[in-house]
């Protein structure tokens, strides 16, 4: 064995804090590397996830469906409106929405048209038939509530995958769903949200819940679907959601019946013009 006297212990010495240094720095290099990598995953899973289940829901050209959304306050109490509901699926854009208000009274006749696009803001409007006037919906009222609903105006639009930056955050279980848990951070500036955690069951990549955090990134809202079935062998449609508002203890629960597809829809029956004679 080689025995190193004091002085040559401390000529070694710079020599071996240079090395210890170096290799110091190549692991720091290589922890930031292997960080860097692990997020540029989550993003390029989360982004796949949303894209299948985009692609899974399809192809479904025009639905119509009848629908009881139901209004409760943080005492319990409740009342309901009775609604139609028109879709347009849009090939190379965003869906287009037509919501009819049927009950009760102070609302029949009202009528929402939301036209989701792509790439910036979707258009919006409402017909108020108290005032007989079509409003138009401005990008920045957006996060406002829906006549009085826990839904927001840019809850209606489609969620096409485009308005969102994507994490997957790993797997978990609903109730005892397996699903894959996804974080998406829409791009819209102006949105009320900062993020959603969006729960896909991995079987079906269906939604089964949503956390909505407000601008001060508190969780805002849980909406959860239920009791799903399929149409036409292929798509599935929840025909019992409810959204919780966690800050005010109100909620919001929609029932779906009456699903038809295929009705031939077309543009001209999505048009502005013609929300004051929807029926």
């Amino acid at each position: 064995m080689k025995h190193t006297t004091i002085d040559s212990r401390l000529s070694y010495a710079p020599i071996q804090k240079t090395v210890v240094a170096i290799a110091f720095g190549i692991l720091c290099v290589t922890g930031i590397t292997s960080n860097s990598l692990r997020a540029e995953v989550a993003t390029n899973r989360g982004l796949a996830i949303a894209i299948e289940a985009d692609n899974r829901d399809s192809g479904w050209g025009d639905l119509s469906a009848k629908m009881v959304m139901t209004l409760t306050n943080r005492h319990g109490e409740s009342s309901e409106r009775e609604i139609t509901i028109r879709s347009l699926e849009v090939n190379s854009d965003g869906d287009k929405l037509l919501t009819i208000f049927h009950t009760p009274r102070d609302v029949k006749g009202t009528a929402f048209l939301s036209f989701t696009h792509v790439e910036g803001a979707d258009d919006q409007w409402l017909y108020l038939p108290a005032l007989k006037r079509i409003k138009r919906i401005s990008s920045g009222n957006k996060s406002g509530p829906f006549m009085g609903s826990e839904f927001a105006f840019e809850d209606l639009s489609s969620q096409e995958v485009e308005k969102y930056n994507y994490k997957y955050l790993g797997d978990d279980s609903l109730d005892g769903v397996a699903c894959l848990m996804v974080e998406r951070i829409p791009t819209d500036k102006r949105s009320g949200y900062t993020k959603q955690i969006v729960w896909y069951d991995k079987e079906e990549y269906r939604i089964q819940k949503i956390d909505f955090y407000d601008r001060k990134s508190s969780h805002l809202k849980t909406l959860v679907y239920n009791s799903y079935q399929l149409y036409l062998g292929k798509y599935w449609r929840a025909l019992e959601m409810e959204m919780k508002n966690l800050q005010t203890g109100k909620a919001t629960s929609l029932q779906w019946a009456d699903y038809s597809f295929g009705n031939g829809l077309s543009e001209r029956d999505f048009d502005k013009n013609t929300l004051k004679r929807a029926r």
